[in-house]
Order: C-alpha cells, then sequence, then structure tokens
C-alpha cells in the first residue's frame, strides 16, 4: 500500500485542499445555523466532485495543481457564515 508521503506533492496538495473545502465547523444548535452549514458543505461538495471529475475527465489537460486552484477558489467563495456550535455554551445549560 501506498503512503500518503509517497505520493507526489501535487497529490498530497490536492487531498489537502479537500479536506480544506470539507472541514467545516459544526454549527450551533439553531435551526437557521444547521441549515446555513449544510447547504455549505452541500456546495463546497459539489465543488469538490466537479474539481475531481473534471481532473479525471480532462487527466491530459489539465494538471493537478490547477484542480487545486479551483477548489480553494470555489471554498472561498462559501464561506462558514453560521455560528459554529459552542460546547461552553452547552455545559453550562446541564
Amino acid at each position: 500500500m501506498t503512503r500518503l508521503t509517497d505520493l507526489p506533492g501535487e497529490v498530497t496538495t490536492l487531498v489537502a485542499a479537500i479536506l480544506e473545502a470539507l472541514d467545516l465547523p459544526l454549527p450551533s444548535i439553531e435551526d437557521a445555523d444547521e441549515r446555513k452549514h449544510y447547504r455549505v458543505l452541500e456546495k463546497r461538495a459539489q465543488d469538490v466532485s466537479i474539481g475531481l471529475s473534471m481532473l479525471l475527465k480532462y487527466s491530459d489537460e489539465m494538471p493537478v495543481e490547477e484542480a487545486v486552484v479551483y477548489v480553494r477558489d470555489w471554498t472561498k467563495r462559501h464561506p462558514a457564515t453560521y455560528t459554529p456550535f459552542d460546547v461552553t455554551k452547552t455545559e453550562e445549560k446541564g
């Protein structure tokens, strides 16, 4: 089995960009924040999927670095604008 460290640097960078896109803070327990979280996650997952599909479909023409740029640019277009979950507020109530 190949380790991530054995892969070319641009592949490792692509994996990091995907993780950055999908690693969102948990939303607060408010319904509106949960809906916003879901929408951001859904959009980012769709953008990652499109970027990876383009990379596979146009592998002869599209360098991996370009897919990384697309994923990171698209991620910036969909920031997490909801209130993140705050465990201290939950512990105070309990």
